[in-house]
């Protein structure tokens, strides 16, 4: 039997499942819900904001998403098109400056299930912070991806970046960073 020790886990295996169900899409849910921590919104700005995926593909594994539910990139308006890719810009300066990745992959799953992604109907751009030997032998091996952080310890981290970018002290830190 394969065994990885990921206490931090408890969290997620503990949650009230009652809690944890949203109606609706979550990307409009979430960032409407009273607590950014909880939610994982770790930045927001006019059009946009910025979510930690709750299943990482690495630390610090976060999506740009436009307010506006909408899964087709060409129906974003000039401004929408622009505060979005300027978060982009952020959150890849924020990412280097709060973990100090090598590089990046960033994409979009435009589309159902069928392009790779689990929620078609609002568009999203994933960033996933990569290092260097960050692929070792337990996916390849092991059929086993292990996360070396806490979710929680990654938007702490990412919270105060955006922060220091925005030139401000820390805000509330269960409250977003809000960017220009």
């Amino acid at each position: 039997m394969d065994q990885i020790f990921a206490p931090w886990r408890i969290q997620w295996v503990e949650r009230d499942d009652d809690e944890e169900t949203i109606d609706g899409c979550p990307f409009c849910v979430l960032p409407e819900r009273d607590d950014d921590y909880q939610s994982r919104l770790v930045a927001r700005s006019e059009h946009s904001f910025v979510l930690l995926n709750n299943y990482p593909y690495n630390p610090g594994h976060a999506m740009v998403i436009p307010r506006r539910h909408t899964g087709d990139f060409t129906d974003l308006s000039d401004d929408e098109l622009l505060d979005h890719a300027r978060l982009k810009q952020r959150t890849l300066d924020a990412l280097r400056e709060a973990m100090g990745p090598a590089g990046f992959n960033v994409g979009e799953n435009l589309g159902d299930a069928a392009a790779g992604g689990s929620i078609g109907d609002h568009l999203h751009t994933h960033i996933v912070p990569r290092w260097d030997g960050d692929t070792n032998f337990m996916p390849v091996l092991g059929d086993t991806k292990v996360i070396v952080e806490a979710l929680d310890d990654t938007y702490e981290r990412l919270h105060a970046a955006f922060a220091d970018q925005s030139g401000t002290s820390v805000p509330d830190e269960t409250s977003a960073v809000h960017v220009d």
